[in-house]
């Protein structure tokens, strides 16, 4: 068992540093114009990659606050893992599990059997399971509030004539908001009840998948129903894991715009300067966000979203009324941060406890 883990570690590992190639060779503009961007960028790159040890610590406290809640303070204690030790595992994953994400398509869910294997050797599977999906079902959930409050973020910006509100932007705004409360039903639903036997089932419905479906749903009948019971136990049973966890989540996205934020003021773009002036361009960054994540998580199943961050970016950007040049520097500057942490969440799987 010990070395199908290792070799599972392994593979991993690079699959994520071939993400890394690819990634560099998929950049739409030459290796001499993404230096020129890179030294525009300046001093504004340590900010601007800096500020996401406080977004993977975000996420972080988010999953611990899932697993206490889902496995309790007293199992962990038991283990002898100390707070400080166990917390750092848990921030390890958490920049890993993103970096492997950017490698696979299907939404990104390349880092939830690497974070399923690794936490196992901490709690028993079954709640090493139910901890992972509960906390991709967080982070999916709270990318649906981020939305939704964007919208009324928009709104307020309308209401003091910082942006515009035509029929066509009525409706878009609209159709998310509806798209955002049907998804809001879907969540209650499955953490009320579960989802993993659910999403087994419709897995089923799939040609070719429905005699695999039904022979994992045989094989694993009550380690499945378990894995439900846990997921359904932490939103009825321990509503304060569950909240907290979801504030952590937004908040991580809150912080994520600030990235955004700093590349707007280095072109010198700050809404007239002062602390209003900068609340403004802050809440323009949270808009510019949150349109790029949807626009990237509807077409989720592209490895490593090629090219659809990057049009995001320029749509939204463009929408926000400025330069569809600023918007490729944006898209490309994020997308060489992206390289960085891959490279970093690799190194930290490789190093020893």
């Amino acid at each position: 068992m010990k070395w199908t883990k290792q070799r599972l570690n392994n593979l991993f590992f690079f699959l994520g540093c071939a993400a890394c190639v690819i990634m560099l060779f998929t950049f739409d503009v030459s290796f001499v114009e993404l230096w020129e961007h890179i030294c525009h960028a300046g001093y504004w790159l340590i900010p601007i990659i800096g500020i996401w040890i406080v977004v993977y610590g975000l996420n972080a406290f988010a999953w611990r606050a899932i697993i206490f809640g889902n496995v309790g303070h007293e199992e962990i204690a038991n283990r002898k893992l100390s707070s400080r030790k166990f917390f750092w595992r848990i921030y390890r994953l958490t920049i890993t599990g993103y970096a492997l994400n950017y490698a696979t398509p299907v939404g990104g869910l390349g880092g939830e059997p690497y974070r399923i294997m690794e936490l196992s050797k901490d709690i028993d599977n079954q709640h090493a399971t139910s901890s992972v999906i509960l906390y991709a079902m967080m982070h999916f959930f709270a990318h649906f509030w981020f939305w939704f409050i964007s919208i009324f973020i928009y709104l307020a910006l309308v209401l003091i004539g910082d942006m515009p509100i035509t029929t066509a932007i009525a409706i878009v705004l609209g159709i998310i908001v509806v798209f955002c409360l049907v998804a809001f039903y879907i969540f209650s639903r499955g953490y009320r009840h579960g989802l993993v036997v659910y999403t087994l089932g419709i897995l089923g419905k799939i040609p070719g998948l429905k005699g695999w479906s039904r022979r994992f749903r045989g094989r694993h009948a009550e380690a499945l129903r378990n894995i439900d019971c846990q997921i359904a136990a932490l939103y009825s049973q321990d509503t304060r894991a569950f909240y907290t966890s979801l504030v952590l989540e937004y908040s991580s996205r809150m912080v994520q715009s600030l990235e955004v934020m700093f590349m707007l003021l280095l072109f010198g773009i700050d809404c007239g300067g002062g602390f209003g002036g900068l609340l403004l361009t802050y809440l323009h960054s949270v808009l510019i966000v949150s349109f790029t994540t949807l626009f990237a998580n509807l077409i989720g199943f592209l490895p490593m979203q090629i090219g659809v961050q990057e049009g995001g970016f320029v749509l939204s950007i463009a929408a926000m009324g400025l330069s569809a040049a600023l918007g490729i520097f944006v898209s490309i500057i994020c997308r060489v941060r992206e390289i960085l942490w891959i490279a970093i969440g690799m190194a930290l799987m490789k190093i020893k406890e």
